[in-house]
């Protein structure tokens, strides 16, 4: 169980809120380090400012980015933090301009990235059109798993590959948080799907519509006569550089980290694109995950659950690299 903040070192409960205004439990850092820098925290509750609501947040995905950030200054400010994009929850006020969405409405998505993080709490804010209506079919911790991690992958094979019908598309890491939704979305693209896994996962993937499975424990990904439109990588390093070597001409390689030199390299020689994506909050995006959930066409596997209170044990579960599928922490 993450520990409650009670000294004025690193469990530093942080700003106290002014007498009878209403307050909130969040999951803080006050320092960078291990998941044992996590403490539940009691803090002022935010209030929304122009064009913001404010979120009683029901669930939060937990996304590797997060597991990074709280280790390493990547791209927030120093600690103290709250860390957090997904959210799944209920509006309970708006502010000024505010027309999109009133108190009582059901919403998720995610807060902008990376400087907008905070879903870690039992509330937040954040600017209205980085949300849209919580399908009614799925609950907030289904709803919160989806966000960054499904506007990556649309990010990615929709809008920077423009992927087609009958193309073909290499998922690494296809089990993983945005792995498993971008094989739902290249299939419903109508591409066909290799997905990279453990042999284990490759059940799970084939249940997503993968038309082909690489064991990536026991098998070279680059052995094979296959040459994708399209490889998208989560992994980087020497993979994404490996990666350019089985694109057709004119392919794109899209890494979810940021490139190596011998990759670029490797890309204009062969001439293909090679490019680095950082997802960005988009409500467009978010409509059009929120309509392929309506549509019963995609779906985030949720591998486990852990109450904001033990969000620290989320964190140690999470770095180890081998989840299927996503983790989430449930607040309400």
């Amino acid at each position: 169980m993450t520990p409650t903040d009670t000294s004025d070192d690193l469990s530093s409960p942080g700003p106290a809120a002014p007498h009878g205004a209403p307050v909130m439990l969040a999951l803080r850092q006050a320092a960078l380090g291990g998941p044992e820098v996590l403490r539940l925290a009691e803090l002022p509750r935010p209030a929304p400012g122009p064009g913001e609501i404010l979120v009683a947040v029901h669930a939060a995905g937990l996304n590797p980015t997060d597991v990074k950030h709280r280790a390493l200054s990547i791209f927030l400010p120093p600690p103290p933090l709250i860390l957090g994009w997904d959210v799944s929850g209920t509006v309970v006020e708006t502010g000024l301009g505010v027309t999109l969405f009133q108190p009582g409405d059901e919403v998720f998505g995610m807060l902008p990235y990376p400087h907008g993080a905070g879903s870690h709490a039992e509330y937040v804010t954040g600017p209205t059109r980085a949300f849209v209506a919580k399908p009614a079919g799925i609950d907030h911790i289904q709803a919160a798993a989806l966000p960054l991690a499904a506007l990556t992958a649309w990010q990615a094979l929709v809008e920077t590959a423009g992927l087609r019908a009958g193309q073909r598309v290499l998922i690494h890491a296809a089990a993983g948080g945005v792995g498993h939704l971008a094989v739902q979305i290249a299939k419903e693209r109508r591409a066909h799907v290799t997905g990279t896994a453990s042999a284990p996962k490759h059940a799970f993937l084939r249940e997503l519509g993968a038309d082909a499975c690489i064991d990536h424990r026991s098998e070279d990904f680059t052995d094979a006569e296959e040459r994708y439109d399209v490889v998208l990588d989560a992994l980087g390093g020497e993979i994404a550089t490996r990666s350019v070597g089985v694109l057709r001409p004119g392919g794109v390689l899209i890494s979810l980290v940021p490139g190596a030199e011998d990759t670029r390299a490797a890309a204009e020689k062969a001439q293909v694109r090679a490019v680095t994506l950082i997802v960005e909050h988009d409500q467009a995006g978010m409509r059009a995950i929120a309509d392929l959930v309506d549509r019963g066409r995609l779906r985030a596997h949720v591998s486990a659950t852990f109450p904001l209170a033990e969000g620290a044990r989320a964190h140690v579960l999470g770095e180890t690299g081998r989840t299927t599928g996503k983790l989430v922490i449930t607040v309400r």
